[in-house]
């Protein structure tokens, strides 16, 4: 072979790859660039959110659409001013948050809106109006388990209450309309309150520190954002047994929900605490598939989709009177009313059951376990 026919095929092979990296970089240009912007991450919660956003990154709507890319704050809201200001300048057609303050993040929320940025909030509120929320009614959350608890208790006796990371709207909010429902009934005393930043550890040092000047005789109830399970656990480890268990308004961990089931209920994998007993209880949740709907919803509106600036999703309640097993977990079970999962399903009694909808049927069960999509 002649030089200048090597430096003809060198040509041509040069000009293929440079093509074959225009195409690369062509496909890499279509998908939608999306920051999910996280706070704090040291609770059940954080985590199963997280994993249900990639899910729906990964499902295959949205396998070619959509580039994901996830940033962590911590409870810090300056930083997350600044991460949001470097996702901007990283040219983010969307972000998808959960915001640590209401009100702080608003200033950057606009910068970011004014220059096309589409930003979706999770769980928690952002005021600025060209933000879109999605979330539950959280006053109505801390209204209807303080109701709840009221009416247990009679009207009268002494409860304990843990709160949930503070600054943030659901907390906020939450706490807010819960004390309002106990100060309509001076004979409900709040004798001992903490911060328990959404966590079942969190919760059991602080319940520790309050039980060091009282014991659970002196209690009659509690209202806790995280943590029934972890109350109806230290409550067996104190020597009560479980049909003396103390009336708990709270979240909708699965080791709650399964404590909740009727005593001698069959669930597979089930040892105590973390197994039926009949506790009593109302389970509330913030849905952690909150964000992979705000992922969905910002794919829409880049798309030029008309989207709504605040959903409201519905409040997921359940009593002992509505607490169903799932048996295998398929999506199709959760559509038919199972609020509940096996232990040998869930391992961590901590992990949050509320993970239904049929607004998002490309996450499941393991997407909320493992970050993996439904077929």
């Amino acid at each position: 072979m002649g030089i200048g026919s090597i430096v003809r095929r060198a040509a041509a092979c040069a000009c293929i790859a440079s093509g074959m990296a225009m195409i690369g970089h062509a496909d890499a240009a279509e998908k939608h660039k999306i920051f999910l912007s996280m706070s704090f991450i040291g609770n059940d919660w954080q985590a199963e959110a997280a994993n249900m956003v990639k899910a729906m990154a990964a499902h295959k709507n949205y396998a070619d659409k959509v580039d994901l890319q996830v940033q962590v704050a911590g409870p810090n809201a300056q930083r997350q001013i600044q991460q949001i200001n470097a996702m901007v300048q990283a040219g983010a057609e969307a972000i998808v948050i959960f915001p640590i303050s209401p009100t702080a993040l608003n200033q950057v929320v606009k910068n970011a809106c004014d220059k096309g940025v589409k930003v979706f909030a999770y769980d928690g509120e952002i005021t600025e109006p060209c933000a879109y929320n999605i979330a539950i009614d959280q006053e109505e959350a801390g209204r209807v388990t303080a109701e709840w608890l009221v009416k247990k208790l009679n009207g009268k006796g002494n409860i304990i209450a843990i709160t949930g990371v503070p600054g943030t709207s659901v907390d906020n909010l939450r706490t807010k309309a819960a004390k309002e429902v106990f100060a309509k009934h001076p004979d409900i005393k709040i004798v001992g309150e903490a911060v328990g930043m959404w966590s079942q550890a969190v919760a059991r040092t602080e319940l520790s520190k309050i039980l060091a000047t009282r014991n659970w005789d002196d209690i009659n109830g509690l209202w806790m954002q995280v943590g029934c399970f972890t109350a109806n656990s230290m409550q067996l480890e104190a020597g009560k047994k479980p049909e003396q268990l103390l009336p708990c308004a709270g979240e909708g961990s699965n080791g709650g929900r399964v404590q909740m089931l009727p005593a001698g209920t069959e669930a597979e994998g089930a040892t105590s605490p973390y197994a039926p007993m009949g506790a009593p209880r109302i389970s509330y949740a913030s849905p952690p598939y909150s964000g992979a709907l705000a992922l969905k919803l910002a794919v829409d509106a880049i798309e030029g989709k008309d989207v709504r600036k605040k959903t409201v999703l519905p409040l997921p309640l359940v009593t002992n009177d509505t607490i169903k097993l799932c048996q295998e977990g398929t999506w199709q079970e959760m559509k038919d009313g199972c609020n509940a999962f096996k232990p040998s399903i869930v391992s961590n009694p901590g992990w949050f059951a509320s993970i239904f909808s049929e607004k998002t049927p490309e996450i499941g069960l393991n997407a909320a376990l493992v970050g993996q999509p439904e077929n």
